[in-house]
């Protein structure tokens, strides 16, 4: 089993009056999952709390559920493992669709949702909306996420040539966690190596540090201290939003391998 070191974090930031994001981390279960709610009357803050309660409960079986209750149907391409998370988001967005829909104070709430599951030395990543994860690996960074935005999906689809869509579309969502009755989410998997570092967060940082200047600290930082320092630096330069973070660092597996950062 690799050995993990890792941190979470959630601040309102400098101009919101509630915070909307959640968080939900597990070093022995090895699961990681941010949301970032949307809606009015505090309705955020309800969604995205159900979205991390929701997926800590499905996660938290063991064994993993296998009689059916979840009343979807998961890609038998998919390991084990991508199917429990798969699963998760699924009776997440079935909670908060149904609460919506029951409560008008909460009609149209919703939530991103983006989380991690290390399985051995595979990691399965899981996300719906904007919210970023990244991996970092000798000294690089890259999205393992899929960004469901107007932005990003008129980019995939717009042939050669085309003109971009402008930054507004940046943050609208093709797709969140509740606002319909069924939810697609995208999951990825990666094999993870001794020193590699993920990070989850909510976009009240990603819109504040580029990808480069998070890597910076995440490498140069044990978790800890990595994500507080990340939240003083948005929060610096504005802090819009409300501010989540999870950093998840593979610190060496049992043989006695080890990445250890450069300062403490």
């Amino acid at each position: 089993m690799t050995e993990v070191d890792s941190a979470g974090i959630t601040d309102v930031g400098k101009l919101r009056k509630a915070n909307e994001d959640s968080y939900y981390m597990d070093d022995d279960l090895r699961i990681y999952v941010v949301a970032d709610g949307m809606g009015g009357h505090r309705a955020g803050e309800v969604a995205s709390r159900i979205v991390v309660e929701t997926m800590q409960d499905k996660l938290n079986q063991e064994p993993p559920n296998a009689d059916g209750e979840d009343l979807i149907t998961i890609d038998q391409e998919l390991s084990s493992e991508a199917s429990r998370i798969m699963a998760g988001i699924h009776l997440a967005n079935q909670a908060v669709f149904t609460l919506a829909g029951s409560n008008p104070d909460y009609k149209g709430m919703g939530s991103t949702v983006s989380a991690i599951l290390l399985a051995g030395s595979r990691v399965v990543a899981a996300n719906v909306g904007d919210s970023p994860i990244y991996l970092i690996r000798n000294n690089t960074i890259e999205a393992i996420y899929t960004p469901h935005t107007y932005l990003a999906e008129h980019a995939k689809l717009a042939p050669a040539g085309a003109k971009p869509l402008g930054q507004q579309y940046a943050h609208m969502i093709t797709r969140a966690v509740g606002i319909k009755a069924a939810v697609q989410p995208d999951v990825a998997e990666v094999e993870g190596l001794p020193g590699d570092i993920f990070l989850i967060c909510s976009d009240g940082l990603s819109d504040l540090l580029n990808p480069e200047e998070i890597k910076r600290v995440a490498v140069n930082y044990k978790p800890k201290k990595a994500v507080k320092i990340l939240v003083d630096q948005a929060n610096q330069r504005g802090g819009r939003d409300n501010i989540t973070i999870i950093i998840i660092r593979l610190a060496g597996h049992l043989n006695g391998v080890e990445n250890q950062p450069s300062e403490q």
